[in-house]
């Protein structure tokens, strides 16, 4: 049993507010949980992380930008449930505070799944920005001994070496990533221009190995808030250590995949699950 509120609709079976955590001084860790209502037996989950440059954003609330093509929903018709993790934002704990909700969020998975009809052994994590920021940290740095493995991830235009996104900003970019309050200093909870080693702990690339589970970076070339250059960065790095990585870049994309239609690259995310975690339906919605 878990102590969360659920209901059934048609295609699915919704628990919300399941306590995933509790921190000292914080309000309890949640996720929210859909699993879909015809599974015959346990199904692969993806554990979604909203983004908002770890400032703004929450699981309960997603972009309209994002649920105009609804990839919750195709998710769940292609046979996965699909968990929604909380995490701290960076004006309310500094890194690593949000790498260890997540990850409480897949160890509750890992633990409980079985009770609510996930697979424990299938997980998979998707993230837009500074949640695909989380979820190849969640990849990169989770760890079976403890519960926090994960199987695959998807990363859409994410942060993945905090060191060089100013580097590589686009010309046309308006965010001084360097600067005492960008979003990257606010997350380290110092200037990142005066703490490399913290910036160096808070990137991706920095834990790179062969152990690495199949992931796949997909990043707009337009892309002015994260350059497409830090997931090219990661999967050189990736590729470089021996790991499945596919990097997909969408031409003519900004942030948030802005100027292309999204749906294509939802299908895309979804095979990529499909091949990693295969769930027993396997098919993709068509639009």
């Amino acid at each position: 049993m878990i102590d969360a509120a659920s209901r059934r609709w048609p295609d699915r079976i919704e628990h919300c507010d399941i306590v995933v955590n509790e921190v000292p001084g914080f309000r309890p860790l949640t996720l929210d949980l859909v699993v879909p209502v015809a599974a015959p037996r346990p199904v692969p989950v993806l554990v979604w992380i909203h983004g908002g440059a770890w400032l703004f954003g929450s699981p309960k609330r997603p972009p309209d930008w994002l649920m105009e093509a609804d990839p919750f929903t195709a998710a769940i018709r292609a046979g996965f449930a699909v968990a929604s993790a909380q995490y701290r934002l960076s004006g309310e704990a500094p890194f690593p505070a949000q790498l260890d909700d997540v990850k409480a969020a897949v160890r509750w998975l890992r633990r409980h799944g079985d009770t609510v009809g996930v697979d424990r052994e299938r997980i998979g994590v998707w993230g837009e920005s500074a949640g695909g920021h989380l979820a190849s940290m969640l990849a990169l740095t989770g760890d079976d001994r403890d519960d926090s493995g994960v199987q695959a991830a998807v990363c859409w235009y994410a942060p993945s070496n905090l060191l060089t996104m100013q580097s590589q900003a686009h010309p046309s970019g308006t965010i001084d990533h360097d600067a005492a309050d960008s979003p990257e200093s606010l997350l380290i909870g110092a200037p990142l221009a005066d703490n490399p080693e913290l910036g160096r702990a808070a990137s991706p690339v920095t834990y790179v190995t062969d152990q690495a589970p199949p992931m796949l970076l997909i990043h707009g070339d337009q892309d002015l808030v994260v350059p497409v250059g830090q997931s090219e960065e990661l999967a050189a790095a990736l590729t470089a250590a021996g790991a499945e990585v596919e990097l997909s870049v969408a031409r003519g994309a900004d942030h948030c995949f802005g100027g292309v239609p999204l749906e294509p690259l939802i299908r895309d995310t979804l095979a990529f699950f499909i091949r990693a975690l295969a769930p027993e339906s396997g098919v993709l919605p068509h639009h």
